[in-house]
């Protein structure tokens, strides 16, 4: 069965850090773009930041520019989110997301240019 499922988020205070897993099932995510995704109460989806498969080149939203990084680990099918310096505006459902290798960074990310479905996500609730 082809998956995506993310892991970590919780209830973390303004400033604190939090990791965000998505784990591949079905499927080598190597071969793929992978991006985040988030969506706040009541907002649209956004991308949050995305990663090339071709050379490694990221994208990241400019509100979360020198606080999250994204990464992936194909020996265990895994895409990460390091996120630090929380910010009560960074609460949503956060999700992730696969492209094909000919899609571009804003096309993923910004257009929200996606393959498959998408995890179930995982909330990040930022709150003191």
């Amino acid at each position: 069965q082809v998956q995506l499922v993310e892991s970590g988020g919780g209830l973390v205070q303004p400033g604190g850090s939090l990791r965000l897993s998505c784990e591949a099932s079905g499927f080598t995510l190597r071969y793929y773009n992978l991006g985040w995704f988030r969506q706040a109460p009541g907002k649209e989806h956004e991308g949050v930041s995305c990663l090339l498969d071709s050379d490694g080149s990221t994208y990241y939203t400019d509100s979360v520019k020198g606080r999250f990084t994204i990464s992936r680990d194909n020996a265990k099918n895994t895409v990460y989110l390091e996120m630090t310096d929380l910010k009560p505006e960074d609460t949503a459902v956060y999700y992730c997301a696969r492209s094909t290798p000919s899609t571009t960074l804003q096309e993923m990310c910004i257009e929200g240019d996606t393959f498959g479905s998408w995890g179930q996500g995982t909330q990040v609730t930022v709150s003191s």
